[in-house]
């Protein structure tokens, strides 16, 4: 299978049974999605830096919710994570999402912004690929986040949510997450392929060009 990054939280996971894109953006967000075509569309909550399913080409279906979902030989599970209050801002419903493709399980935590509880972590199962926020504000900060991929133990962690040039929000570098992941910056991969027996034996951070 193979995972491509388009900025933000968006995706594009693809095996041999299904193309799979994750919270795709309009262009408040600063930033340009291709025009995209997918079988799947994957909604982690109700912002239209996440939800705009227009950009979108083909006959998909839309899973934006907690459950259990088979589509085109494709296992999804929905998991929803109410996100814990900050400041004076409303507390935002959150939906991560658990995919099963080419034998690998891949997380998607969309705008996690607080650290699961034990039962929540052993609820999303054995995670292989972890896409985690890592850029703060509404979502998860650097030392958040290297303390969920702490708890999650996946083999492969690509950071996502974080500072790129004409974003519109302000969020922070992906520097000071590798900084508190206590690594030097690895070269970014356009395309990220993957097959079950290639996964590493210790975590490892990979990090992805945006495709715009």
């Amino acid at each position: 299978m193979e995972i491509t990054w388009y900025g933000h939280a968006c995706f594009r996971l693809k095996d041999r049974n299904a193309t799979i894109i994750t919270d795709p953006y309009d262009k408040s967000l600063g930033l340009t999605l291709p025009r995209l075509t997918a079988d799947i569309v994957t909604i982690s909550h109700n912002s239209a830096h996440h939800n705009y399913t227009k950009a979108i080409k083909g006959d998909f279906k839309v899973v934006d919710g907690p459950g259990e979902y088979e589509i085109k030989d494709t296992f999804i599970t929905g998991i929803h994570l109410i996100q814990q209050k900050k400041e004076n801002k409303p507390r935002k419903r959150n939906n991560l999402f658990v995919f099963y493709m080419d034998d690998i399980t891949i997380c998607h935590l969309g705008d996690l912004n607080h650290i699961p509880t034990q039962n929540q972590v052993e609820n999303m199962g054995n995670i292989d690929v972890l896409m985690v926020p890592v850029g703060g504000q509404q979502a998860l900060n650097a030392a958040q986040a290297a303390e969920v991929i702490s708890l999650i133990e996946p083999y492969i962690v690509i950071p996502m949510h974080y500072k790129l040039p004409d974003l519109a929000v302000t969020l922070e570098p992906v520097e000071k997450f590798l900084k508190e992941m206590g690594i030097t910056p690895p070269t970014p991969e356009p395309v990220l392929k993957l097959v079950q027996s290639g996964l590493p034996e210790e975590t490892q951070i990979v990090l992805l060009e945006p495709n715009q």
